[in-house]
This record gives C-alpha cells, sequence and structure tokens, in this order.
C-alpha cells in the first residue's frame, strides 16, 4: 500500500515539494516515518497511549533532521478541527481508523475540512462490499454465512460519501487480495518481492480488486 501512496503523491504534486501531512490514527506511526524521511512535514494524531509511546521510540532513533518534521497530537481522530485550521494538510491519511469509527461520516468530513484545494485523501478500510471473503476461505462456514446479514463501507457508498464532502474519489486499489487470511505473525516468506508484486498487480485489476480484504480510496479536495 506504501507504494499505491506514493504512486499518487508523485502523481499529484511537484517533485520535491515539502508537503503538510496529517496522519490520523497513526498507530504506531510506522507510515508517518516514511513520509517524513522522505522530506514530508508529518502530524500524527493518536489516542492510544501504546501506540503513542511505540510511535515516539520509533521517532527518537531518527536523525534530528527527520525528528524535526515529526509531531503528535494526542487526540481523538474526531477532533481534527479543534487542533488544526481548514484547510491545513496537502495530504490527510486515515488508514485501518474509519471501521471502528462511531461516527465514520462524520469523521470523513472533518478530514476532508483538513485539506487545501487539491489535497489527497488517503483512506485505507475494510471492504464492505465482500464481508463473507475471509472467513469463508478460512473454512469458517458460519462465519461466512452470517458475514452477508453485515453493513459496512463498500465501494458504492464511499464513492458517494467522498462526492458529498467535496473530496470525489479519485482512484481507488484492493489490498490483501491473497494474504488477507495469513496470521499477524506470519513469516515472512522468501519470495516476497513476487508476492508484493502479485498484490500490486491484483490491487490495481478487476475482477480481483473488488473482493480484497481492504480497500484503499483515494479522494481529491476539489
Amino acid at each position: 500500500m506504501a507504494r499505491q501512496l506514493e504512486e499518487q503523491i508523485v502523481g499529484r504534486f511537484p517533485v520535491g515539494r515539502r508537503l503538510r501531512v496529517l496522519d490520523v490514527g497513526m498507530g504506531r506511526g510506522t507510515q508517518a516515518l516514511r513520509l517524513a524521511r522522505a522530506g514530508h512535514q508529518v502530524t500524527g494524531v493518536e489516542q492510544d497511549a501504546t501506540m503513542i509511546a511505540a510511535a515516539r521510540e520509533a521517532f527518537a532513533g531518527e536523525p534530528e533532521g527527520i525528528r524535526e518534521r515529526m509531531r503528535i497530537i494526542e487526540g481523538h481522530a474526531g477532533d481534527t478541527g479543534v487542533h488544526f485550521l481548514p484547510g491545513s494538510f496537502d495530504v490527510v491519511l486515515c488508514h485501518g481508523v474509519l471501521m471502528d469509527a462511531e461516527e465514520p461520516d462524520a469523521l470523513l468530513a472533518g478530514m476532508a475540512r483538513m485539506l487545501a484545494p487539491g489535497g489527497l485523501l488517503s483512506l485505507l478500510v475494510r471492504n464492505g462490499d465482500a464481508p463473507a471473503m475471509r472467513p469463508g476461505l478460512s473454512g469458517d462456514w458460519a462465519g461466512a454465512l452470517a458475514a452477508f446479514g453485515t453493513t459496512a463501507y463498500g465501494l458504492k457508498r464511499l464513492t458517494s460519501t467522498l462526492a458529498g464532502i467535496g473530496a470525489p474519489l479519485h482512484t481507488w486499489y484492493g489490498v490483501r487480495i491473497f494474504t488477507d487470511t495469513a496470521p499477524d505473525d506470519a513469516a515472512v516468506p522468501d519470495d516476497l518481492d513476487a508476492l508484493l508484486t502479485l498484490e500490486d498487480r491484483a490491487g490495481r485489476t478487476d475482477p480481483y480488486r473488488g473482493v480484497a480484504g481492504l480497500l484503499h480510496l483515494c479522494g481529491v479536495r476539489g
């Protein structure tokens, strides 16, 4: 997914421009750190104390020039309007947060307001169009059947929502097409490069991306 985000940033902004990035629900700061290393000014918002501690530890090991480009705000994902003025950022990330939000539409609208004109909104969400895939591929037949009764964000609903908040969908990818059932502690395969290439190719190709475990959507502020 990092490759997809880099592709969108490179395709939208002039080469060498230092971007103002907001990472909403930054977790351990993996993506924030990657962008700071690339030269961007990154602000992370996170409410989990354990995650914040892990991020601070990771940042502490970086050279001073990179540390100076990173800032952590302790707070709720929905409170961006409390901390920042509208239009303060060129890129806003929200990866793996929206599916757990109590008011996802309000969260999305708040993040869109943070974007400057032409800014990029990057979302990573559980694919609400294929909830039965993961339990089904894992052999959990009862869980797969029950998943047909769930409602979650799918591509159609997200497309409509993004248009409504002024950051219409620009492009989208599937993430974890072939690896969604792999355990978190699975060993790194010897042929990792081939796997990443396959996942990237499938994530851009129909019909594979439509049944991915996750959707990566990129909206652009009008």
